[in-house]
């Protein structure tokens, strides 16, 4: 980050004698987005999905397939959607860090904000890849202790007979 010092008074902003403007390298705003993806995509992941929400996505569930208003029952299915709900999380963290993507002013927030989603939702499908992967392996894992406890009860069962 660089910091740019002006001390002449801007027209539009009377009371700004002292301004100090940040600006970063494009290397360093590519890292950023790369980073601050990572907590945008862990709390969409962990509220959409995760066991600990599990009662209050639920209900969210219940209401935008039951609810009688169409505004009620899109407003609870962002809750339910990974997708949808890393759009309101980004726009959070947009106001919390006041990250801005290849332009200084409000296009820099516009770019930033897609950016942001796409890259934690990329995050988060890659999370799904794996636990998939993970979970598929614990079956096969299984299916062969099953098949070599039974080939060891086989022989005991002879023995027996």
């Amino acid at each position: 980050m660089s910091a740019k010092h002006t001390s002449t008074p801007d027209p539009a902003k009377p009371l700004n004698y002292l301004r100090i403007e940040l600006t970063m390298s494009l290397s360093l705003q590519v890292a950023w987005l790369l980073v601050l993806a990572i907590p945008i995509a862990s709390v969409a992941w962990t509220i959409t999905h995760e066991e600990v929400f599990r009662e209050p996505r639920e209900y969210c569930q219940r209401q935008s397939k039951r609810a009688p208003r169409l505004s009620t029952r899109k407003f609870f299915y962002l809750f339910t959607c990974e997708y949808c709900f890393s759009h309101y999380i980004t726009l959070l963290f947009l106001v919390i860090t006041r990250y801005k993507l290849l332009y200084q002013d409000w296009r820099g927030y516009l770019i930033a904000f897609f950016a942001l989603v796409w890259v934690a939702n990329q995050y988060m499908s890659i999370f799904n890849r794996l636990r998939l992967d993970i979970k598929h392996e614990n079956i096969e894992i299984k299916a062969k202790e099953e098949d070599v406890k039974e080939k060891q009860a086989e022989p005991s069962e002879r023995k027996a007979a």
